[in-house]
């Protein structure tokens, strides 16, 4: 993060008399104030929790769906295994590899892995995020379709460098990385989700670090994803990449994944 970076100020809401001590209980857990003023709100109601900019000409509100939206439209009709994330992966027939997405924000990708077959671990820093990304994984859980894909993923909250350098139990084969890039032309924060998120996370000054901690833990690869036009992560170089129409994958490949 730069070094004149301030985050955000963020107080819960219930937007209904009903959700009034489920939002306190939000609020205790994640230290924020119930009033005052605020650059966000943390709102809480009928479609579970969701975040929204407080201040003039803002987007609306996030939060994290996987049962219906975009996400629900992209399992059913995205492509499947032909998609360039699973490829990039090594989703492969008979091969479905256990994958850490150590830079989770709303699990998008992670639930798109998920929903072919793939163990997904995601780990989110910021706490609001996976408070987000938490609340929508429940939701989840009572959709009798969405909740055999949900089983698959198991979320940590935490500073990814550490956990990795302090991994417990089996390794993951695959590690995938979407690390905040450092935007400063603001025509470039198209998603309402990077407009919300950029002043509460800022940008990944510490990429090179993840990067490094991703490669020492992964037994397989590490697949980073980039705007298309990005430099690549200071560091180790990318063996190859596959590249979209916006964005593109550098794979890192250490062993190949076999059935």
């Amino acid at each position: 993060m730069s070094d004149d970076w301030q985050p955000a100020t963020v107080r819960v809401e219930a937007l209904a008399p009903a959700y009034a001590a489920h939002a306190q209980a939000w609020a205790q857990r994640l230290a924020l104030p119930e009033t005052g003023e605020a650059d966000f709100a943390l709102q809480l109601g009928d479609e579970g929790l969701q975040l929204v900019d407080l201040g003039p000409s803002a987007p609306g509100p996030v939060r994290v769906d996987f049962v219906e939206g975009a996400v629900a439209h992209r399992r059913l009709f995205g492509g499947g295994s032909g998609q360039m994330i699973a490829k990039a992966v090594g989703v492969q027939p008979g091969v479905r590899p256990h994958v850490l997405d150590a830079t989770a924000g709303l699990g998008r990708d992670a639930f798109v892995l998920a929903s072919l077959g793939c163990q997904m671990t995601l780990i989110e820093r910021q706490p609001i995020i996976a408070a987000l990304l938490e609340d929508g994984l429940a939701r989840a859980e009572k959709d009798a379709e969405v909740a055999a894909i949900s089983a698959h993923m198991r979320l940590l909250c935490g500073n990814a460098i550490e956990l990795m350098g302090d991994w417990q139990g089996e390794p993951p084969q695959v590690i995938y990385l979407d690390p905040m890039f450092p935007h400063r032309d603001k025509s470039a924060l198209v998603k309402k989700e990077m407009r919300l998120f950029r002043p509460l996370v800022g940008d990944d000054q510490d990429a090179p670090a993840l990067l490094a901690a991703a490669l020492a833990l992964a037994t397989h690869r590490v697949v980073v994803k980039r705007p298309r036009k990005a430099p690549v992560i200071e560091g180790t170089k990318p063996s190859y990449a596959l590249e979209g129409k916006s964005s593109r994958y550098d794979i890192y490949p250490k062993k190949a994944l076999k059935a």
